[in-house]
């Protein structure tokens, strides 16, 4: 018998891991609401047309509805933290571009590359299914899932101030410095996942999503420049829905698709994915109404008269509650669950949006009303990627999660889309320029509530557990669910009078008493992992294998020494891990 020692293929995560990952979220979301303070200015500063000006917003909101859900496949193929830091490079290279122009051309083509970023936050999310244990994963995703909010929401009054006293191109070399940091850090604190899907990217299958999303969301970013019953418009939405099914169709034949809209069509997915869009509209309604309403000039009668800054400050708590209510979501999510969370958060939204409709006559009050939106949309947000992960197997966690975050992004692009219609509609002329009216404002928070509304009647659809493991999925924990499963899979089997295809046994400490929660990890002949799990309270594992041949296993636990038994699959699959031992191999 000779020996080798395997080490486990994982980093563990350190305690600075989760803030990176936060941060390299809230980095990203920053682009979204970068140039907000200086959008009216946009047409002077590159010389052109209001028309052509908003093409350096919607080519950031097209571009990173694009590179969610690719970036996040190909962090499944090829690495997360890999792909989260070419997403990051990207962005930078997009802010130095945009920092250095002032013509039109460039800028819109730096904003693209800014936009291509927005694949980060499925990454963070995968990465942290991946490494962290049970106990930190719901506060650590709900976190991650709440950045978009919280960059966005803190992004205002610091782009105002920046705007405000400095040369606009100073928003561009900032964001590229911050950038560079998240890199930096990323770099030095975040290892790589060593979960890896199995087949090859769908080239096909992202130029088909590519371009039906971009049919699709480019008459919903211009309908009301182009017209809404402009041929334009519709012709573009027509070709949307064509495009789209048949990528659809495509990818239902492809044996490694970009999305498995299969798993998609699940329907806790499918709920989930669909409340994801309300929640979305819901969000960005408060951050078109609240800025415009703070800035305009008392003497209309209902304006507030506040500077930029000020304005920017007023709506900047919706983002910092955002980022407080992650660790109150994870408390309410290992009680009740993370549907039950996302029906809380809905109902706040909801009562923030009510009561909003009769606090828009002082700053404060735009203050109360950002601070209980805020909660709910962290409740709310929060609650999705835990929903997604505990319905999708962990080799699909990126392009799940990257399609979940897609799905807001339209939410928010439908908003935009059509709270600046009713704004624009209900605008009355004051000394040749059309100013929003309070009734339209109004509005505009009903429209809000309405989707809030829509989005309660998905979740209450949404199923309260998943068959024979919904106590480990309410935790995320994706190791607990493959024991469960392995479990049943490896018993099936053996009552069907066959030589089950799995190894199971029990993982012992050095004193031959069990070790709950370790870490195993079945590795192929070819050095990839092929499954892994966590130890049930009696030490007990179960790994089901794909197919029979060598495999390796690997079993760590917290104050033990890593162990590596390599055997060939055979028998009745039964295998002790001695973590008091030296690896040692096995011959077959």
């Amino acid at each position: 018998m000779s020996h080798t020692t395997t080490d486990e293929p994982t980093r563990s995560a350190s305690g600075a891991t989760v803030p990176v990952l936060a941060f390299a979220g809230i980095v990203v979301a920053v682009m979204q609401t970068l140039l907000v303070p200086v959008i009216k200015d946009l047409p002077a500063l590159l010389d052109t047309t209001p028309s052509n000006a908003t093409w350096v917003l919607t080519s950031t909101l097209l571009s990173g509805a694009v590179a969610t859900p690719i970036m996040g496949r190909l962090g499944d193929l090829f690495g997360k933290r890999r792909m989260l830091i070419v997403s990051l490079s990207v962005m930078v290279v997009g802010a130095l571009i945009s920092a250095f122009t002032d013509a039109l051309l460039p800028m819109i083509v730096g904003r693209t590359l800014q936009g291509v970023a927005m694949g980060a936050i499925p990454l963070g999310i995968g990465l942290m299914r991946d490494m962290l244990p049970r106990e930190r994963l719901g506060s650590a995703m709900a976190l991650m899932s709440s950045s978009i909010g919280v960059g966005g929401g803190l992004a205002l009054p610091a782009a105002a101030l920046v705007a405000q006293h400095a040369d606009w191109h100073t928003l561009f070399y900032g964001a590229a410095g911050l950038g560079v940091l998240s890199i930096a850090l990323t770099l030095l604190v975040v290892p790589e996942s060593p979960l890896r899907a199995k087949g090859s990217f769908d080239l096909p299958g992202a130029v088909g999503l590519t371009a039906g999303l971009i049919l699709f969301l480019l008459p919903i970013t211009k309908g009301s420049d182009w017209g809404w019953s402009s041929p334009t418009t519709l012709g573009l939405f027509a070709a949307a829905v064509v495009v789209l099914l048949l990528w659809g169709l495509m990818e239902l034949r492809v044996s490694a698709p970009l999305v498995d809209l299969r798993t998609t069509a699940r329907r806790e997915v499918l709920l989930t994915n669909l409340a994801s869009i309300m929640v979305g509209v819901s969000f960005y309604v408060i951050s078109l109404v609240l800025p415009q309403l703070l800035q305009l000039p008392a003497e209309t009668g209902y304006g507030l008269g506040q500077s930029m800054v000020v304005a920017g400050l007023c709506v900047a708590p919706l983002g910092l509650t955002m980022m407080f209510t992650a660790p109150v979501y994870a408390r309410l999510s290992a009680r009740y669950g993370p549907r039950t969370t996302l029906i809380m958060g809905l109902l706040v939204i909801g009562a923030g949006y009510a009561g909003g409709l009769g606090l828009m006559s002082a700053a404060w009050q735009t203050v109360v009303t950002s601070v209980l939106i805020g909660a709910g949309i962290g409740l709310a947000y929060s609650s999705l990627p835990a929903l997604i992960i505990g319905a999708v197997p962990a080799s699909e966690t990126g392009a799940a999660n990257g399609l979940n975050t897609l799905m807001r992004s339209i939410g928010t692009s439908v908003s935009s889309a059509v709270i600046g219609m009713v704004l624009a509609n209900t605008a009355q002329d004051v000394g040749g320029t059309a100013v929003p009216t309070m009734h339209g404002f109004r509005v505009s928070f009903l429209i809000a509530a309405a989707a809030v509304a829509v989005g309660l009647t998905l979740a209450f659809f949404i199923p309260r557990h998943r068959p024979s493991t919904a106590t480990q999925l309410r935790a995320s924990s994706e190791e607990d669910a493959n024991l469960a499963r392995a479990e049943q899979a490896l018993a099936g089997e053996a009552a069907a009078g066959g030589s089950p295809r799995g190894f199971r046994g029990r993982v012992l400490g050095a004193d031959g008493a069990p070790v709950a929660r370790a870490k195993v990890t079945l590795i192929d002949r070819h050095g990839r992992q092929a499954g892994a799990t966590l130890s049930a309270e009696d030490g007990g594992y179960a790994l089901a294998v794909p197919a029979r041949g060598p495999y390796v296993l690997a079993a760590r636990a917290a104050g033990h020494g890593p162990l590596a038994h390599a055997a060939t699959h055979g028998g009745d699959g039964r295998l002790d891990l001695d973590l008091s031992l030296p690896g040692e191999t096995v011959p077959a």
